[in-house]
């Protein structure tokens, strides 16, 4: 039976209002509170963006959901974990000053914020599965502690995986540090020395300190890298590639085993939103402001998380007329994430979209 993904449309140039308001009723129209019970422990896992960053779901797009879950009396909070690479979303202590920063604190949102994976990412549980690369996951305990999940997702292209959307949101945002290196260890960047004009960028963000310039080019020693794909990301001038053989399949179905592990005893109490605005060709964990590569589309809702990321695939190839996501990184085929995902039993690629009236 094909799963059912609520949608709304949104416009460029919509205010913030006028977006959280639709973000209210297509939540409401896909009856999303009705899986919370009073008293239940509610995690909304969202990413609380970069510094510079413009792309992330902002506060006020968020604000009705959150008072409308308080309102069937769950214990509501936000939540994330701490990422693998250098920045100010490495340790809870300057995670929750960034989110702070781009607004996400009680007096604004009118809950709290919780780090689930704790002060350096070392709470979490391993968590067993039968998967293809992983008999067991590493997640966040304040990710598994949750009685209900609601998952909000700014879908974007991906350097290594194609897209970020639920599926990755989850995959990678509900692991711990390790689960995070767990995912990425197949991928091993190589600086084109010819294009490499030697800025030091890569040197900098390197969280391992992987990275040092010799005979006046950045040069990688793989046997300290672990793959976080950090460098990739920072070089402005192309002069990083992923050279690991078949790592961008590796990666994803890594990330949709993850994801299964996540949500594997979540049935029936997950929620997934994909806000389908400003999207942009790399991720939100990209610390620079990006521009949009389509115009805004909407906002998506289900209940299954591969049926909405395959819903996203098709309303973005719908907009831009032709695959978008191929084209940005046609080295990364998203599908396999999807694919996987759906082996796992995670969800459905089939899907029903239904359409929710903007007033």
């Amino acid at each position: 039976m094909a799963s059912k993904v609520w949608f709304i449309p949104v416009k460029d140039g919509e205010s913030r209002e006028s977006i959280a308001a639709k973000a209210r009723r297509v939540v409401k129209a896909a009856g999303a509170y009705d899986i919370v019970n009073p008293g239940e422990y509610v995690g909304v896992k969202m990413h609380f963006g970069e510094q510079r960053g413009v792309g992330f779901i902002k506060p006020e797009y968020i604000r009705p959901l959150l008072d409308d879950l308080k309102a069937a009396q769950g214990k509501v909070y936000l939540t994330d974990t701490n990422t693998l690479y250098k920045g100010r979303r490495f340790n809870s202590v300057d995670h929750l000053m960034q989110a702070y920063d781009n607004g996400f604190t009680p007096d604004k949102v009118g809950v709290p914020v919780i780090i689930a994976d704790g002060l350096l990412s070392k709470n979490y549980t391993q968590v067993e599965i039968e998967g293809k690369y992983f008999t067991s996951v590493n997640i966040a305990n304040d990710f598994l502690h949750a009685d209900v999940v609601f998952v909000l997702s700014h879908p974007t292209g991906h350097v290594a995986a194609g897209m970020g959307a639920a599926i990755k949101n989850v995959a990678m945002g509900a692991a711990s540090r390790s689960g995070k290196q767990m995912q990425h260890s197949d991928i091993q960047p190589e600086v084109d020395r010819e294009v490499c004009t030697a800025c030091g960028l890569c040197i900098k963000w390197c969280p391992v300190e992987a990275i040092s310039m010799v005979e006046g080019k950045a040069q990688i020693d793989l046997e300290v890298c672990y793959g976080c794909a950090e460098c990739l990301t920072t070089c402005k001038f192309d002069a990083i590639e992923n050279k690991g053989e078949g790592s961008t399949q590796k990666l994803q179905e890594k990330m949709a085993e993850f994801a299964y592990g996540a949500l594997k005893e979540k049935e029936g109490k997950m929620f997934f939103a994909n806000f389908l605005i400003h999207v942009t060709k790399n991720c939100d964990c990209d610390s620079r402001a990006q521009e949009k590569v389509v115009s805004d589309i909407g906002i998506l809702a289900s209940y299954d998380p591969v049926a909405i990321d395959q819903a996203t695939v098709d309303l973005l190839t719908k907009a831009h007329g032709g695959d978008l996501l191929q084209e940005l990184w046609p080295e990364n085929d998203y599908n396999f994430q999807i694919a996987h995902a759906e082996g796992l039993g995670l969800g459905s690629r089939e899907y029903e979209l239904i359409p929710v009236d903007e007033d």
